[in-house]
């Protein structure tokens, strides 16, 4: 896997984390950054995140044989759009969208109409923090990247993607749009939701000022990804909002029957809800167990 120019539209956590990826690696002879903040070019180069960095849009895709859209997901069709009319044919072009249905009906086709090819893909490997200050080229290390072709997607063009997340050490999964964003609202985009109303029900400044005190390392480390961008997660719900709101709801439902066995003291209920969850859990996690 190599590739003359790379660039990365977007250089933030995941696109300066793949540009230190793939420079660590040999996997690219340039690794261009696309950015829009001008402080951002000056940041990106003293960082090593990217060989080259710039505004201009021509300038950063121009000859690229691949690009991929680091962007927050919901300036993902724009964004694409912009560099349309200057992408040279056949380049490849992906992305580390969390959703995946729309994006892909959006740009797969205007992809097809500008001659390139388009493969979504999300690599599962981010972090509460952002910016390319917290990039680090281990950061798809042993994480899982998942690859979304659609049915008018060629096999070759889906290859080269998948090979390029395992080649800076990820392990790829490949399944469709729907079903990524079916899987990705419970294990992904509800414990974001979850993790925010604990943070703001909890450190609500009705509570007494002693409650922070009280607020030990089980709920800093539940609340973690609370601390994600604001923003970011905005345009996440709702890009995915009818696979989030059918997973809280079931999620809600669930709450309520622990609520209805703890108000009729029911214990043996009670347990079995920790019991199963200590199971399952452990069971995923058998190393931290």
């Amino acid at each position: 896997m190599h590739f003359r120019k790379v660039t990365l539209a977007g250089v933030g956590l995941l696109g300066g984390s793949l540009g230190l990826a793939m420079k660590r690696r040999g996997l690219a002879e340039t690794v261009q950054g696309f950015v829009r903040r001008q402080a951002s070019i000056a940041e990106c180069l003293s960082l090593g995140v990217v060989d080259r960095c710039t505004r201009n849009v021509a300038e950063a895709v121009g000859g690229a044989d691949l690009v991929v859209l680091c962007s927050p997901v919901g300036q993902m069709p724009a964004l694409f759009r912009e560099m349309a009319p200057f992408l040279a044919p056949d380049c490849l072009v992906t992305d580390v969208g969390s959703v995946k249905s729309a994006l892909v009906a959006e740009i797969e086709p205007a992809a097809q109409a500008a001659g390139v090819l388009f493969v979504g893909s999300h690599p599962m490997a981010g972090a509460e923090k952002s910016g390319p200050a917290h990039a680090r080229a281990d950061l798809f290390e042993g994480a899982v990247s998942v690859v979304t072709p659609t049915t008018g997607t060629p096999q070759a063009a889906v290859d080269r993607v998948s090979a390029l997340w395992e080649s800076v050490g990820s392990r790829v999964l490949r399944m469709n749009p729907m079903l990524h964003d079916d899987l990705v609202g419970r294990s992904s985009h509800l414990p974001h939701v979850v993790a925010a109303g604990l943070a703001n029900y909890v450190l609500s400044p009705v509570h007494p000022k002693e409650q922070a005190e009280l607020c030990a390392g089980g709920f800093r480390d539940t609340t973690r990804v609370a601390s994600g961008s604001p923003q970011m997660w905005r345009d996440i719900s709702f890009a995915n909002r009818r696979n989030l709101s059918r997973v809280l709801g079931v999620f809600i439902e669930d709450l309520q029957e622990f609520r209805r066995a703890l108000d009729e003291g029911d214990a043996a209920a009670v347990e079995e809800f920790f019991q199963q969850a200590k199971t399952r859990r452990d069971a995923r996690y058998p190393e931290v167990s």
